[in-house]
């Protein structure tokens, strides 16, 4: 209660009748009085001051009454006031929320994008949408049908937008299931609490099949006359904001195709099969944020073939030779031509025909020629170079749209009746050294042919008939005089074959006529005498290799070397001993493995097998294993500075090193030798594997210098420790 103010009230809506305040008079007033947006329920008690509900208030009628309340004495006049008097209303959760369809119907495509919303729901509620009584949460109740364990679809609990989980984007198939009844609720109070109003939808969803295809195979007929760019397909995304693009899957100097907005496919050039018969590229479909919509599209495109290129001929002249006994009706040669045009079909089908014949013939044509080949024959007699040695033709190579001329000539041969003769039968012998080159020559013969010159029946090719299994020599021919050369064409061996008797024989390339054979005129022997040479010895094997430990002790046999005389001679082969190793060798055994090469010759530092007159010489390799023999030791010698007064934080970095391979030394362990003085004003710490800081623990130094004895561990096989020495100065 109190005077009469001005004065506002927060009451809840429904609740039923209730006392507000309590309004005290001042005289000389004796009663009040209230206008305003009374609602038929609010009222002030006149001689009291009482002001009261006499019902329930509804937020979602009205959400503020405004009155007017005053004092009046016995004459009814106005002692003091209007005061303004307001009453808001406030919102209780007394509504649940209200779908605005009955029933939701909506389609989606095959392989949609994930997330991506293909409809919403929409609900509201009347309570107060500033407090969590009208803040609403969509979620599914049930799938029907509900093939999978996780659901095909998902809602945003916020807006209400339906799209496809991961499993639905894939599964989804119009073929296996074409419709989906989703059960919808939604909850007010954000959904957070039990107490919250529900309510629920049924959402119809038809399956679609997908948008997003590959066309079919596109076919373009090459070099085409129409004006471009040319429509020759289209795609369409399942979104219908999608952005197109084209990405090669080949690496062209350019790509001929281009995509629109709306996803047509155009061919921006004309196409040549013969330059490129097949293209494949992706088309993709993005979003404004650039990613992908679907998945990429791959396109084929198969150029075919038009009419466009004429026979080519193989050879600009096709020379045929032909010998004169050859029988009528044999095949003599071809015509070869080509077309760029696609194989296999009806535009680089070729046909063959002889047009025209030099010198012609009085009768009929000496030549016939297969149309659908190009195989040229002879008709019914043979030729004669009598006649005319030579015949030029002119064949008349066509597809269906185009012709070609092909030049052939036809050189008429002499026939090969006559055989070689050699001018010598027996070429006696020769004597030859057993060390002779590879590629001597060691005897020039020669044989004649009547025949033709210069043709397969007049050159002359010899061969060593007998007399050598192991091809020893070879026989080399001058075509311009058939001369032959023999040579030496492997080493000779005195003592595996001292004498060759050789059998020569001399053969044209072209066959012999039938009536003609080979004869002993065709043949020459001759004999080859190997003269023995005084060979070095050998060695079994050129280099000889071991390995051994550093620390192998003096006399110890390392390897044996093993060689022999090919004359049978006696010969003395050294064995080898490591006895010592002086001068520059010493130091690498000490320190490395070391590749240890020498030649197998003479002396101290020579190895040799000989039988007096000769010697020979092999390499011998010694490889150096090391062993763990070197103590660890500090990198340098230099002192240690710390400056006074000493501060906890000083420090200086010490290295250890070992003269022994990488393999013995991958870690150092650093530690301070066990001496009180030491240990009471020293400390160690490891850095890395080869580094320790070494610090001072305290600042009353007396002396200037010290020696700070430490322990070096190289943590080898075996493990070795050296106690080393660190001087330090306090400057």
């Amino acid at each position: 209660s109190g005077p009469l103010k001005d004065m506002d009230f927060s009451v809840q809506e429904g609740g039923g009748p209730r006392i507000l305040h309590q309004f005290t008079l001042e005289p000389p007033a004796v009663s009040f009085r209230m206008s305003g947006e009374k609602a038929g329920i609010i009222g002030i008690g006149q001689k009291t001051g009482i002001l009261y509900i006499n019902g329930s208030l509804d937020w979602e009628t009205k959400q503020v009454h405004k009155l007017q309340v005053e004092s009046l004495d016995e004459s009814g006049n106005v002692v003091k006031g209007p005061y303004a008097v307001t009453i808001y209303v406030e919102d209780i959760n007394d509504n649940p929320p209200e779908f605005n369809k009955t029933r939701y119907f909506g389609v989606v495509r095959q392989n949609s994008r994930p997330g991506k919303p293909f409809m919403y729901v929409h609900a509201t509620d009347r309570d107060d949408p500033t407090t969590p009584h009208a803040q609403l949460s969509y979620s599914i109740l049930h799938h029907f049908p509900n093939p999978y364990e996780e659901m095909l679809f998902q809602i945003d609990s916020a807006t209400g937008a339906i799209s496809p989980s991961k499993t639905g984007s894939y599964y989804l198939d119009p073929q296996k299931q074409d419709t989906f009844t989703l059960v919808v609720s939604v909850k007010d109070m954000a959904g957070m609490t039990t107490n919250a109003f529900t309510s629920s939808v049924d959402v119809i969803i038809l399956v679609r099949e997908s948008l997003w295809k590959a066309p079919p195979i596109i076919h373009i007929r090459e070099n085409s006359t129409r004006a471009h760019p040319v429509n020759i397909s289209k795609v369409q995304s399942n979104e219908p904001d999608a952005i197109y693009d084209i990405f090669e899957k080949e690496k062209l100097p350019r790509l001929p195709f281009s995509i629109s907005k709306n996803g047509d496919i155009y061919v921006t050039e004309p196409l040549d099969r013969e330059e490129k018969d097949t293209y494949t590229f992706f088309v993709i479909s993005k979003d404004n944020k650039g990613e992908l919509v679907d998945k990429p599209l791959q396109i084929h495109v198969i150029v075919e073939d038009i009419n466009d290129n004429p026979p080519v001929c193989q050879e600009d002249l096709t020379v045929i030779e032909v010998q004169e006994n050859e029988m009528g009706g044999s095949n003599i040669g071809a015509v070869l031509a080509t077309d760029r045009d696609k194989e296999d079909t009806l535009n680089s089908r070729l046909r063959f025909k002889i047009q025209s014949q030099e010198p012609e013939f009085p009768t009929n044509n000496l030549f016939y020629i297969q149309q659908d080949t190009g195989n040229l024959h002879l008709t019914g007699r043979s030729l004669s170079k009598r006649d005319s040695a030579k015949y030029s033709l002119k064949v008349l190579v066509s597809d269906p749209a185009f012709q070609t001329i092909c030049d052939v000539e036809v050189h008429v041969i002499d026939i090969n009746d006559q055989i070689p003769i050699f001018e010598k039968s027996d070429y006696k012998s020769v004597i030859v050294a057993e060390n002779i080159p590879i590629g001597t020559v060691i005897l020039e013969i020669q044989a004649t042919d009547g025949d033709e010159p210069a043709t397969g029946s007049s050159l002359i090719v010899y061969q060593v008939k007998e007399g050598d299994p192991n091809n020893t020599f070879i026989i080399e021919t001058d075509s311009e005089t058939n001369q032959g050369f023999v040579k030496i064409n492997k080493a000779l061996d005195f003592e595996t074959m001292p004498v060759y008797n050789l059998v020569i024989n001399a053969t044209n390339p072209e066959p012999l006529v039938p009536s003609v054979q080979y004869n002993s005129s065709s043949l020459t022997t001759f004999k080859v005498f190997v003269k023995n040479v005084d060979e070095p010895p050998v060695f079994l094997k050129p280099i000889y290799k071991t390995e051994v430990s550093e620390d192998i002790p003096v006399n110890t046999l390392v390897m044996t070397v093993e060689g022999y005389d090919p004359e049978g001679d006696s010969v003395r082969v050294s064995k080898i001993v490591l006895k010592e190793v002086q001068g520059k060798y010493a130091e690498y055994l000490a320190r490395w493995k070391i590749l240890f090469l020498t030649e197998v010759l003479s002396s101290s530092r020579r190895w040799m097998c000989d039988n007096v007159a000769q010697k020979s010489k092999a390499f011998l390799i010694l490889h150096l294993r090391d062993v763990n023999d070197n103590r660890p030791q500090l990198a340098t010698d230099y002192p240690a500075f710390f400056c006074y007064p000493v501060s906890g934080g000083e420090r200086t970095l010490i290295q250890a090193t070992d003269a022994d391979e990488q393999l013995f030394y991958p870690k150092f362990t650093f530690s301070l030798a066990d001496e009180m003085n030491t240990r009471n004003n020293w400390e160690i710490s490891k850095f890395n594997a080869t580094h320790a800081y070494l610090s001072p623990k305290h600042a009353n130094f007396e002396e200037k210098e010290y020696n700070v004895p430490i322990i070096l561990n190289d943590n080898g096989d075996p493990p070795l420790e050296n106690k080393v020495n660190l001087k330090g100065i306090l400057c």
